[in-house]
């Protein structure tokens, strides 16, 4: 949730509850409802919320969401809370997939980005290809490196230890890893991460370092000459 302590916008919300709980503990008028993808984890509360608020709701272009929206995609932007909003196509996770991108939220740039980048990992392939998401993937990676990731899941644990088992030798990765167990053991989480930490540690992010080439191809030398390190490592990660 982003607010200015009057009005607020949510993004992606899969159960109205708990944001009208927050509207109401912290005396706040819902704007509007930035949705990333067609998922009911992102999208199970949006009619209650538009329904109770009267909220305007912005989705992707080309996925199944809760009518009435106003539908986005690359290029377009979204005016909140005196902020521009910048849409991103980002297929791979699903076919519509999109982000939000803000340059400037209290002085640092915000990505929103759905399921498509995780502290650590990224999304599943659902309906798109691992070339599509190693795009998509390329595209937010392009983003300043200090800009703050805010992914919709708290994966990030199970997503470093693959970090690990794929590039063990990575001291950065091994710094994060013992850093984040600490925020989790206090009940705290690990999100937002940022770009320059992604960049970093997560070997979705790192598939051309030869690091990544050579673990990749002891896992799967075939797969890797067929489909590539970056396939070759989203598989694995399936099964891990």
């Amino acid at each position: 949730m982003l607010h200015d302590g009057q009005s607020a916008w949510v993004v992606d919300p899969g159960d109205a509850q708990p944001v009208l709980d927050a509207l109401a503990r912290e005396g706040l008028q819902l704007q509007g409802i930035l949705v990333t993808h067609h998922h009911a984890d992102h999208t199970g509360g949006v009619d209650l919320l538009r329904e109770r608020t009267g909220a305007s709701v912005f989705g992707p272009a080309r996925e199944d969401v809760p009518e009435p929206l106003q539908r986005l995609e690359q290029g377009d932007q979204v005016r909140a809370l005196g902020l521009q909003w910048e849409v991103i196509d980002v297929p791979g996770h699903t076919a519509g997939h999109i982000a939000f991108y803000c340059a400037g939220v209290d002085g640092e740039p915000v990505l929103f980005c759905g399921d498509t980048l995780f502290s650590g990992g990224c999304g599943r392939l659902f309906e798109g290809t691992p070339a599509q998401m190693l795009a998509s993937l390329s595209k937010l990676s392009a983003l300043p490196a200090n800009t703050r990731v805010c992914c919709t899941h708290e994966y990030t644990l199970s997503n470093l230890r693959f970090a690990r088992a794929v590039e063990p030798a990575n001291l950065a990765l091994q710094n994060y890893q013992a850093h984040c167990e600490a925020l989790r053991a206090q009940g705290k989480p690990t999100l937002p991460s940022t770009m320059a930490t992604e960049l970093a540690i997560n070997p979705f992010l790192r598939s051309t370092e030869p690091a990544l080439h050579a673990s990749a191809s002891a896992h799967d030398a075939d797969m890797v000459a067929r489909e590539g390190v970056f396939a070759t490592l989203r598989a694995w990660k399936n099964t891990f």
